[in-house]
């Protein structure tokens, strides 16, 4: 099986030995986005916004792969605050409808640069 890799200039560089997603066969694998603005390389300020932010970065890297959030059958969700579940859910609606993809959401301690929220995703192009 081949395996492409996949890059956006609309999503934020790589910032460490990783590629945006990888595609292999007919699956992509995307790897996390936190909520930095492409262009500054900087994050977005608030929670809501990155929440935006991180899938407008996903969205991104996904449409460089040849897919879109339909074809996304699996999302992992990191918040540093499960407080905001809710918000996420809301702002996700805006992005996915039925059927929505597998999803996990996992508290954790901290995530890169101080982000609020960290996404990556599993899509399968048709």
């Amino acid at each position: 099986m081949s395996k492409t890799v996949i890059n956006s200039d609309k999503a934020p560089a790589a910032i460490g030995t990783y590629s945006q997603a990888i595609k292999a066969g007919n699956t992509v694998y995307m790897s996390g986005q936190i909520p930095l603005d492409p262009k500054t390389m900087e994050l977005v300020e608030g929670f809501e916004a990155q929440t935006v932010q991180v899938f407008e970065n996903l969205k991104s890297v996904a449409e460089a792969a040849g897919g879109s959030f339909k074809d996304i059958v699996k999302l992992n969700i990191f918040l540093t605050d499960l407080s905001h579940f809710a918000k996420v859910n809301e702002v996700m609606g805006r992005y996915f409808e039925q059927p929505y993809p597998a999803r996990a959401a996992i508290g954790v301690a901290a995530l890169p640069k101080g982000a609020q929220v960290e996404m990556d995703a599993i899509l399968v192009i048709e």
